[in-house]
Formats: C-alpha cells, structure tokens, sequence
C-alpha cells in the first residue's frame, strides 16, 4: 500500500473534515487561537507541521539587522512558538516534524539569517525530542533541497541552474515528495523514529 493509498483510507476511517485556521508564528497569541481552533474543530491535536519559512537573501556584508531578524523571527523563532503552543495540547502518541533545509547544512552564499535559522531549527528538534519523550510525542524534520514551490521558483535562473547541476538526480523534488515524508513521520510507521532528520535533495548532500 503506498503513503497516498494509507493516507485516503486513514481520513475515510475517520471521516475527516478539514478545516483551516491562520496565525502569525511571530505572534504568539494568535497561535494560541490557531490550536484552540484546531481542538474544538477536530476534538483534539496529533501533529504539528511547522513550514513557515521565508527568505531574505543578500550577502552577509550588505544584509541588514532588519533582514536578518525577519528570517530568525519567522523561521526559527516561529517554530520555537508554534511547538511551545502546541505542546500541551498534543496528545500522548503525537508528533512534530519541523522544515529545516539543506542550507542548514551547507550554508550558501547570501544565506547566512536562513541558514542558521534553519540551522537552529535541527538542533530545536533534537532538544524538543528528548524532552517530549515523556509523553510518547515524537520529534523530527526534515531537510529539503530545492522544490517547485512559490519560493523556489523565486531563485534567480542562474543560480537555480547551477544548483541543478549539484543533484545527482538531475532535477528539483516535487511538493508531494516532500509531503510524503512529512506524512511518513506522522504516522504509526515511524513510531521508532524521533530526533532525526531527513535530507531530501535528490543526492545534492549525500
């Protein structure tokens, strides 16, 4: 059975209904009435996502403190709030994937507030899975390469061609190969894995 076929027949059992609730993860009363919305739409909370991101590039020596606190306030900071509002409400069994990148790993030129957000967003991960344990909730990320999403569309093509040539698979991963694995950590199959994280870049850092 693949992860799409386990993921139709796991909503029908439940008869699932979606729903959808904003918040700022910078603010955190409002994602505090992100959550309450979620339990009192769903009964209660099993998995949280955090995929906020946003990228402010320019060079380490022409980036602005503004630019660079932008990127820390949303991209790690954000999940730092998101998980501290989450977590008392997460169901004993639950679990928390947080979108780190391969950056994080590789630090590329123009990227020095993205990568150590998403630096950090690895080693949050790491601490939240030891300290969460205690109620079963398992901790993961993961670690994307470029995908064909709004943002990494936005890369200038020239860069973007010489990235592609880093990747031994010869392409850019699609949204649902991300999504896939995301749907991997959050369900029974994973239930031994906690504190990792995933690289998916097609080979680009292997």
């Amino acid at each position: 059975m693949t992860l799409e076929e386990l993921t139709k027949d796991w909503l029908k059992k439940r008869s699932l209904i979606l729903g959808r609730a904003a918040a700022d993860v910078r603010n955190t009363e409002q994602l505090k009435s992100m959550v309450a919305a979620a339990i009192d739409a769903f009964g209660g909370l099993d998995i949280l996502v955090n995929n906020a991101g946003i990228l402010r590039d320019r060079s380490f020596k022409k980036m602005s403190d503004q630019e660079w606190q932008d990127v820390i306030d949303t991209n790690l900071t954000g999940v730092f709030n998101s998980c501290k509002a989450a977590v008392e409400s997460l169901n004993e069994g639950g679990a928390i994937v947080n979108v780190s990148s391969l950056a994080a790993v590789m630090g590329f030129f123009g990227q020095a507030n993205y990568a150590s957000a998403k630096a950090g967003v690895i080693t949050l991960t790491k601490v939240l899975s030891k300290e969460l344990a205690r109620k079963n909730i398992r901790v993961n990320a993961i670690a994307p390469g470029v995908v064909n999403t709004e943002m990494g569309m936005s890369i200038p093509e020239e860069n973007r061609k010489v990235m592609l040539a880093n990747i031994p698979l010869g392409r850019f991963a699609e949204p649902s190969e991300i999504s896939d694995v995301v749907l991997f950590l959050c369900c029974d199959m994973s239930s031994y894995v906690t504190g990792q994280t995933i690289h998916i870049n097609g080979g680009w850092w292997a």
